[in-house]
């Protein structure tokens, strides 16, 4: 259901194909959300939250240091951007997902999809001009 299409595309290929990881992760947030056979999803969804946690880093990084090879001046705003996804995403830990996993694991999910489509739609398809 969630993929990376191409009006999504900076033009920068590491990017694109990281972009395009996380759009899978996003995938199987939906999965596993539609998935009536997994009874007890607490492990599944906190396995999905900390690889989000660590691909971002490192996506990121990756997206940070190319942005200072090329001198790009919007790089403030982006480790901004960055920076609050990942402080929100940090926000989705073990007592949270125990509580309510299903309004959990949509959330997430929403604030996901929302994120990843606003912010390269916005921002980073701007990297791949300059």
């Amino acid at each position: 259901m969630y993929e990376m299409k191409p009006e999504y595309y900076t033009g920068i290929d590491f990017i694109d194909k990281e972009h395009a990881r996380l759009f899978a992760i996003a995938d199987e947030a939906y999965e596993l959300l539609k998935d009536q056979f997994i009874v007890d999803k607490y492990d599944y969804i906190m396995e999905l939250i900390n690889e989000l946690k660590e691909y971002t880093r490192y996506h990121f990084k990756h997206e940070e240091e190319y942005m200072n090879s090329i001198g790009y001046k919007r790089i403030l705003s982006q480790k901004v951007a960055h920076d609050d996804f990942i402080e929100k995403i940090y926000e989705y830990d073990s007592e949270r997902v125990d509580k309510n996993p299903k309004e959990t694991l949509l959330e997430l999910l929403d604030f996901l999809v929302t994120w990843l489509v606003e912010h390269i739609s916005k921002a980073d398809k701007l990297i791949g001009k300059e």
